[in-house]
Parts: structure tokens; sequence; C-alpha cells
């Protein structure tokens, strides 16, 4: 039989060009008969091309399945002509063919590409055989007898095919039928393909049924320990069913056993390290003996209840799209580059290396500015589960890290609380007013925190009530605070520090204008037929009724404009409602504060100072003035230890450049100074009001006025120099503010001019100064007429001054 299909393929006349159909999934041998189903284009154009002439076709396996439309150089070179035996148009536009393989060929040339493949082929010549010798009669036989075998473990291999194979004698014609059914992958069947040594091609398929039959052995050995596995449980099974019947025979509770299944159920569910596991099945061994009316009873079935309640292997993957993150973070807030780019940095991260630690991030800025919300748009934008707990006010140590179990009524502390709510062990983990943990004799909370809060540690983070290490190294952990400086030290050097400062007035128009207004709009049923408020109107509310660095109050007031409006609107009055400035007084009441009133004119004596405050910057006139005396430095308005320190220091630098000021050199002892910070009532303090102090001071004693268009800042020191200081984006808002575009700033503080928005910083002018000299330079415009106070004349000195001309 195997000499006849030769001498037909012999025969066979084979043109030089033939129409090409690409395949995938599969290699067509020589004499294989297989089913195709054609669907692409330029394929149903092949088929159609061949059916037109002798309906001879030339196949060639694709190198990757996946490209829908496979170029000349996806193609592999070799491939089988075959003759399509019948084809069936589907109702789908496809095409079903019954292709046989004839022989061997290689393309030579690609002749066309459109609207079909066209390629030159070259009939391939097979090495003869040659005499059948004992070693090839051998090989034939183990290459039978293994597929023999390979059937019974299991190989679908049909009965035609080892009966076609008893009657082959040729070993290339046995090779090409047994690489056909063997299902090998696409390489090794086309190695096999292009192989043309009949012996070496029986050899290679030989070596690939070995490797399949140790396969199929190994496979069934699997199935077999399986086998055994299940036949072990359903003995245990039919026992516990036994012994279940046992129980109710001596009147024990079926639930409780039901209960204690149920349990081991979960705990085979919930996917726990295998330190965990043994110890819950070592509980639940402990609960099945007891009488389930025990003390202890109660307390280890809440123990088992949280240990299977905990998401030891749950977790949500991250949608790492930068993009789609950066929109979510824009939509959700406005402005906050620098957070919104260390987030997107750590995605990115994320994205490259999936096994990264989580950051710890700290939040620090004033309340309001959106620090807990911003926690939240993190989470959505990450897809991950969010969390939240308040730390405000916690003094034990519990509270972090559990109860032990000694204890009556104990439970985890808040962070596997917190775990157990968020569902899985990856959620953004939010803990909110870290700067206000108190501390008592029952432990210090932020002591606690320190391994919570520490990537190299929490890996095996141990909770009291658990005793048993769950991993946190894969939350991602955010805090907040108001100021960062009642936060240890220690706590402190674990995470990384990102201030919210507050937002300019222009900030808080746009966050109202596109995230306040409309949200109030929407909880107060309105909409903007019903309401406007202009721009100018929110600046209003914003100056006039709140003073803060965030939103809470601005809200609170847009919210109070919207109910009064929507009480008219529920009164029948559904017109349209603008609420313009001279209408705010009439919603609102008269404006809750009012902006610091400006300078007329230069005054001696009075130096424009700028403040850090936790609601944004202030300005203060700081009003000097001297009197005849006997040298007392008074200073009022309700100034801390610092502030008092800054004016010392100011009048010993005055006195030491006594002779460059033209003053006495013992002014001093003649004079009562005076220094008044306005504002009384509210506590001052800090060192950033020392070249002030120095100016104010310096003005009264020389009589010459100070510049009112100039604002300053800076700590100074004995010797006059000028030191920096922190707020420098707080306090130049603040000059703005109060309409004041020329600011003296420390040199030192050049570099935090960065962080002041290019609007903001296009509308000032910046002095920096390295000493209180350059200070003096700058704010002294000339010199007043009127004369400085003076001690009546005594009569030993009665020709001395104190000022001089």
């Amino acid at each position: 039989m195997a000499e006849e299909d030769k001498r037909e393929e012999e025969q066979l006349i084979i043109p030089e060009a033939l129409p090409l159909l690409p395949v995938r999934d599969v290699v067509i041998f020589p004499f294989m008969i297989v089913p195709l189903f054609v669907g692409r284009e330029r394929s149903i154009n092949a088929v159609d091309s061949a059916l037109t002439k002798d309906r001879l076709i030339f196949t060639a396996t694709q190198k990757d399945i996946s490209k829908e439309d496979p170029e000349p150089e996806d193609l592999y070179t070799s491939g089988t002509v075959c003759m399509i035996m019948r084809m069936l148009k589907l109702p789908d536009g496809r095409v079903k063919i019954l292709v046989q393989g004839l022989a061997r060929a290689q393309v030579n040339k690609f002749i066309q590409t459109k609207p079909s493949y066209t390629v030159g082929i070259t009939k391939t010549k097979e090495q003869a055989a040659g005499e059948v010798t004992l070693e090839i009669e051998a090989l034939m036989r183990n290459v039978k007898e293994q597929l023999e075998k390979l059937s019974t473990l299991g190989k679908v291999i049909f009965q035609e095919v080892m009966m076609v194979l008893d009657n082959i004698t040729d070993p290339g014609r046995m090779a090409d039928l047994v690489a056909a059914n063997l299902g090998l992958k696409i390489d090794e069947a086309q190695a096999v393909l292009e192989t043309l040594d009949p012996i070496k091609r029986l050899e290679k398929v030989n070596d690939f049924l070995i490797k399949e039959l140790q396969v199929a052995q190994m496979q069934v050995k699997i199935q077999s320990q399986a086998k055994e596995e299940m036949d072990k449980t359903q003995r245990e099974y039919y026992l516990r069913e036994q012994m279940r019947a046992i129980k109710n025979e001596l009147g024990d509770i079926e639930e409780a056993t039901e209960d204690m299944e149920e349990f081991r159920e979960k705990i085979r569910k919930a996917k726990m390290p295998s330190e965990v596991e043994k110890e819950a099945h070592k509980q639940a061994d402990r609960l099945e003996m007891m009488h389930p009316d025990a003390a202890e009873a109660a307390l280890i079935r809440t123990y088992l209840e949280w240990l299977v309640d905990l998401p030891w292997a749950k977790q949500t993957k991250d949608a790492i799209d930068i993009d789609k993150a950066k929109k979510v973070l824009d939509t959700d807030h406005y402005n906050l580059e620098k957070i919104k780019e260390r987030i997107l940095e750590y995605l990115a991260v994320r994205k490259l290396q999936s096994k990264t630690k989580g950051p710890i991030l700290c939040f620090v800025g004033p309340p309001g500015v959106g620090k807990t919300s911003l926690g939240r748009s993190i989470a959505k934008a990450m897809g991950r589960n969010f969390v939240r707990i308040s730390l405000g006010g916690i003094k034990d140590e519990a509270e972090i890290r559990g109860h032990r179990r000694t204890y009556v009524g104990a439970l985890p502390g808040r962070i596997i609380q917190g775990i157990k709510q968020a569902g899985t062990n990856n959620p953004v983990f939010m803990m909110d007013e870290i700067d206000k943990i108190g501390m008592d004799f029952r432990g210090d909370p932020s002591s606690a925190l320190l391994e919570v809060l520490d990537p190299e540690q929490n890996y095996a983070f141990s909770d009291h009530y658990l005793n048993l290490p769950f991993d946190l190294s894969k939350v991602m952990f955010i805090t907040t605070a108001n100021m960062a400086d009642p936060i240890p030290e220690p706590l402190l050097d674990r995470m990384e520090l990102i201030n919210l400062p507050g937002y300019t007035e222009e900030e808080k128009l746009e966050i109202a204008k596109k995230f306040i207004l409309p949200r109030q709009l929407k909880e107060h049923g309105l909409s903007k037929k019903l309401l406007t408020i202009p721009d100018e109107t929110i600046k209003r509310v914003i100056s006039g009724y709140t003073r803060e660095a965030g939103l809470r109050n601005l809200e609170r007031e847009i919210a109070s404009l919207c109910r009064k409006v929507a009480k008219r609107v529920a009164s029948g009055k559904t017109q349209l409602t603008v609420i313009t400035p001279k209408l705010l007084q009439e919603f609102l009441g008269i404006p809750k504060y009012l902006p610091e009133a400006e300078q007329e004119v230069d005054e001696i004596g009075v130096a424009t100072g700028l403040a850090w405050t936790p609601v944004g910057g202030e300005i203060l006139h700081i009003e000097a003035t001297i009197m005849n005396g006997k040298g007392q430095l008074t200073l009022t308005g309700h100034l801390g230890d610092v502030m008092k320190e800054s004016a010392h220091a100011a009048l010993s630098y005055a006195r030491s450049r006594a002779k460059i000021f033209d003053l006495n050199p013992d002014f001093y002892k003649d004079l009562d100074i005076h220094i008044h910070v306005p504002s009384g009532a509210i506590p001052k303090d800090g060192p950033s009001a020392g070249i002030t102090m120095a100016a104010a001071l310096i003005s009264a004693l020389t009589q010459t006025p100070i510049n009112k268009d100039i604002a300053m800042t800076g700590e100074i020191t004995l010797r006059g120099r000028v030191l920096p200081i922190g707020g420098v984006k707080e306090k130049c808002l603040a000059a703005l503010r109060a309409k004041i575009t020329t600011i003296i700033i420390p040199e030192r503080n050049k570099k935090d001019l960065e962080e002041i928005p290019k609007d903001i910083r296009k509308k000032l002018t910046f002095i920096p100064v390295k000493h209180m000299d350059d200070v003096l330079k700058v704010i002294f415009r000339k010199k007043s007429n009127k004369p400085a106070p003076r001690k009546p004349p005594k009569k030993t000195k009665s020709e001395r001054r104190t000022v001089r001309p």
C-alpha cells in the first residue's frame, strides 16, 4: 500500500505556482485528510482560485497563530500540496473544506499577495528509505508498541489509525501518520515535516512518542494519587458519619457538629498560611470537645470567627492605568500637583515591579484641605478598597495591638479590625489625626505603630488577640496630621511627609465653582435654573465669612445660601435667584471677618510683618514707640517667649549700631521702649517677626518712616544676620490679600518660592536679604521732621540729647 502511494505521489504532476492557504493550529502531512474552516477573505479567495483550476492548493502553517492577516514572513516556507476533496459554504460566510495532503513542497517565491496568496513552489524530493534492516524494523515496531501503550493510557488514538499502521512498511510514511495523530506542538510537527530523511524522521517521532508516554504515565500517577486521596477522604467522611450517628444516639446536639463542619470548611476556604491554619484546626478541635455551654467555648468560637473572616489571601488587583488614575485624581481634586505626581510615581513602580512594598505617606496640613478625601481618591484610582480609622485621643496601646484573649471581652486592635472591614489584605488604610495620639500608664500607642508603619517589620504584624502573624506589607498606609511637630521622631522617620499648606483665594474660587457649589445644589434639590452665585459673590464669601486654610467653612456658608434659596423654592417662588455681593449680607448676615486695615501713609515705628497660622497667613502691623523713662522694654500683644527674645535681640542689635544710626550710645538709659503687636487676645509666637520688630524699633529711634507698601519676614541675630523661616507660601498669600506686592524675605528662603503658584509669583516682588542693614536700606524713605522725645534736661547734663538730627 505504501509503495502504491509512493508511485502515485511520483506520478502526480504539481504546477509550479499554486494558491497558498495559511493554516493555524495544525500542520498537514502528506496523505493526511483533515477538515478546515476558512473564514479570512484572502484564504477564501485562495480556495476559490484552486477550485476553478485543478483543486490543488498549497498549505503552510503560521508561525504566530494570533496574527489575523499574516504576511509572507509569518509563514513557514515548508508545507504540503493538498487536494480539495469537498467544499461547503456555511451561513455565516465561512467555507468548510476537506483536504488531503499529497506531497511535501517548498516555497520559492511569493508571486501574488492580493486578493490571495499565490506562490511558486518546488516539490520536495524525499530520500529513499532503502532496505528495511533489523534496526529499522525494530524502530518501527517500537513506534507501534509505544503508540498502543499511549492509547491504553488515555490518549485518543483512533482504531483505524492502528489498523493502517499494521500495514505500513515504509518508515517515512509511518512517521507522517503517527506525527499527524500525536497532537504535537506546531514547531515540533513542523520539524517532522521538514525532515526529509525517513529514518531520521521516524527517530524524531519516536523521541516525541517517548516524551508523550512519560507525560501520560505521570498523569496516570497523579490521577491515581488523587483517587487514593479521595478514597481516604471518603473513608474519613464515612467514619465521621458513623460518629455523628453515635452522638445522636447518645443525645448530643446535632447543630454543634454541623457548626464544626462549617468552621472547618471556612478554614479550608480562607487559604490561611500553614502556621495559622494549624492553629485554627487546633482551636476547632478544642471547641468540638467542649460542651456548648462552657464559658471558654464562647471565647474560642469568637476567636475562630475572627480567624476565618480575615482576608488572609483575598486581595484586589491594582488597576495600573496611569492616565486613568490621573484622570480620577484630577476629577476629585483641584491642583495638589505634587501629591498627585507622588501617587502616579507609586503606580508606575507597581506596574513595573508588582512585589514592591506599599509606601507610608503622611499628609500634613490644616483642617479642611482634603487630606481624607484625597485618600479615598487614591483608593479609587488604584481600584483598592478604602478603610479609615481615627487615632485622635487614643491612649491605650491595646487599641493598636489588641487585647490578649485572657481578658473578658477581648478584641483585636484597630488595625486588624480595619483589615477585616476592608475585606482584602491590600486596602488603602488611612489613619487620621496621628499627631493627636496620647500616652498614659496603659502604654504608648505611637510606639505600637512603629511596627505597623515599618515595611521591614509589618510583613509579620502580631496582634495580641490573634497571637499569629498577619502580613501588612501589601497595605498602602496613609496617615494625616495637622502639624508634624507633635509626632514622635521615630514614628515620623518611618513616614514620607507631604505638606498640604492650604488653598489660595483663587484656588478656593475654582474649587467652589467646580466641586462645592454643584454638590450643594444637588444635595439641596436645586439646579442652575433656580440659583446662580457669581464669582464675585463667592470671593466675598471667602474673604468676609471664612478665615481658614481649608474649605469646610466655605462649604457651610454655600450650604447656608442653598438652604435659604431652597426655602424660597419650597414656598412656591420658583424664579431664578442670583445672589450678588450686595445681597450677600441679606442671606448670611454681617461679615464675620474684616480685612486688616490698610495704612494710609508711611508711619514712624510701624512695620508690616507676615505671620503663619494654622488657617493660613496673616499680616501684622508691629508698632514701636519710645518715651522718656528709665530704659525699660515693654512687650504687649500676648507674645510667646520666642517673640520676646526676638524683641530683645532687635534692641541689642540697635544698641550695637547706635553710632551708625546716629544715636547716643547711652540712649536706652533715658528712654522706655514699648513694642506692641495688635490682636492682643490671640497668642503669638515664633522667630519670623525678628526683622519686623527691629525695623519698627529702629524707625522709632531714628524717627524715620517705614515704607507702608513693603512687608517683611525673617529671624534676626545679635549680629544682624537674617535667618530663614517657614510658611513662605502662606505669608505671601496674606501679603497679596492686603494688596502689598513687595516682600522682604531671607536670602536662604529663595528656594521656597518654587512652591508658590506661578500666577501668584508674577504679582509679587521679592527682595532677598542677608543682613538687617539690607532691610533698612529698602524700607526707609526719608527722615521725619518730628523731633524724637527726650528726657527733661538735668542740671549736670542739660545739653544732652537722645537723638541727633
